[in-house]
């Protein structure tokens, strides 16, 4: 097995220069770096607020019992409602923004990418930016945490939203557990199709997105701080590292200002 290589800032913006349709596949990393907690990690939500995974993701338990997943979302609503995107997103807009990034795809809910002015984006579990009605398909789009938090006060005694037009359980459009993936092929065909990989703030252990570095020989930038489930190849660099701190200095290069 190839030994891993690693790529400095001044190189790996220089192999940016050079490329012309780069896609970035960005876990739950670049949200931490934010300042949201992570669900499974020592000090996530998860372990803190001692939620069951199985209960607040599941899809069962959901059309069961909702309030376990809306307990979850009233502390996470109110836990993300006023982050900011990173550098590492606006460094991803900015991208965008000049003609180099095709496309962002991520692992997770809580769109700062589009926040920071990333257009193409694919997230792989959904968000909650729409959400739509279970009993009357009424579909809610552009729902912002500040509607989230009103359509979760609406009944003092629980935190689950409903439908104002027919009281039917309000869903919002994130995977659960038991839902497939449905936008797996549209962000698979964004990696096959690049020719550059950046894979950020992810140890690439949670299936699907695990198989997309695997869809591409393009080289492939893997920066996230800790062990990551991807062998070395002649084309895969591997940098553990806070995301903002390289991102940095990437900028710097490229006169991207920070």
């Amino acid at each position: 097995m190839p030994t891993p290589q690693t790529l400095s800032p001044t190189e790996c913006a220089a192999l940016l220069q050079s490329s012309a349709n780069i896609v970035a596949l960005t876990g739950a990393g670049a949200s931490t770096a934010a300042g949201i907690p992570d669900f499974r990690g020592p000090r996530g939500l998860y372990v803190t607020r001692r939620y069951d995974p199985e209960k607040v993701f599941d899809v069962g338990w959901f059309q069961r019992e909702p309030r376990y997943f809306y307990e979850f979302s009233r502390d996470f609503v109110s836990t993300v409602k006023d982050i900011k995107p990173t550098l590492t997103h606006r460094f991803l807009a900015e991208l965008e923004r000049v003609g180099r990034l095709g496309g962002v795809i991520t692992q997770n809910i809580d769109f700062l990418h589009q926040q920071a002015g990333s257009r193409k984006v694919v997230e792989l579990h959904g968000s909650y930016r729409s959400a739509v009605c279970l009993s009357c398909d009424k579909v809610f789009d552009n729902f912002s945490y500040a509607r989230w938090e009103e359509a979760m006060t609406v009944d003092p005694a629980s935190p689950v939203a409903r439908c104002a037009a027919c009281g039917g359980l309000i869903k919002p459009d994130i995977v659960f557990f038991g839902e497939s993936v449905d936008r797996y092929p549209e962000a698979e065909q964004l990696v096959a199709d690049c020719d550059m990989l950046l894979v950020l703030g992810s140890s690439l252990q949670v299936v699907p997105a695990s198989h997309l570095p695997y869809s591409t020989q393009a080289p492939t930038l893997i920066v996230n701080q800790g062990s990551v489930a991807l062998p070395p190849t002649p084309n895969r660099y591997f940098v553990d590292s806070d995301l903002d701190s390289y991102f940095r200095q990437v900028a710097a290069y490229l006169g991207q200002g920070g």
